[in-house]
C-alpha cells in the first residue's frame, strides 16, 4: 500500500503561481512513477503531468506545457507540481497518483494505469 497526501492548493489570482506537494508513505517511493490529474466540477478526471521513477522523464498535457513543472525528491518521498501563469480554467481538484504498472509513454496519460490516489487538493484561480 502507498498512502498519498496532497497539499498546497488554494485560491490565487490569474497569472500567479502555486506549488502542490504530494507526500507518499508506505512502500518504496522510488518504485513508483507518479502522476497529477485534475477534476473540474461536472467533468471527468484528466491527466496533467507524470514523472518516471527516476525523475528523468516527464510528460505533460498540452494545456499545461510551458506553465507547469512536475518534479520529485525520492529522498523526501515527495512529488511536486509547480504551476505558473495560472488561468481560471485551471480551477479544479488536483490529485496525485502512483503507479507501478505504467511502462509505455501512453499509459501515463490514463488514470486506469494508476494504483494509488490521494484525497485531492482544491485549486481555485480567480480572474
Amino acid at each position: 500500500q502507498v498512502q498519498l497526501v496532497e497539499s498546497g492548493g488554494g485560491l490565487v489570482q490569474a497569472g500567479n503561481s502555486l506549488r502542490l506537494s504530494c507526500a507518499a508513505s508506505g512502500r518504496t517511493f522510488s518504485g513508483y512513477a507518479m502522476g497529477w490529474f485534475l477534476q473540474a466540477p461536472g467533468k471527468e478526471r484528466e491527466f496533467v503531468a507524470a514523472i518516471s521513477r527516476s525523475g528523468v522523464t516527464t510528460y505533460y498535457a498540452d494545456s499545461v506545457k510551458g506553465r507547469f513543472t512536475i518534479s520529485r525528491d525520492n529522498a523526501k518521498n515527495t512529488v511536486y507540481l509547480q504551476m505558473n501563469s495560472l488561468k481560471p480554467e485551471d480551477t479544479a481538484v488536483y490529485y496525485c497518483a502512483a503507479t507501478s504498472r505504467a511502462t509505455s509513454r501512453s499509459s501515463y496519460y490514463f488514470d486506469r494505469s494508476y494504483d494509488y490516489w490521494g484525497q485531492g487538493t482544491q485549486v481555485t484561480v480567480s480572474s
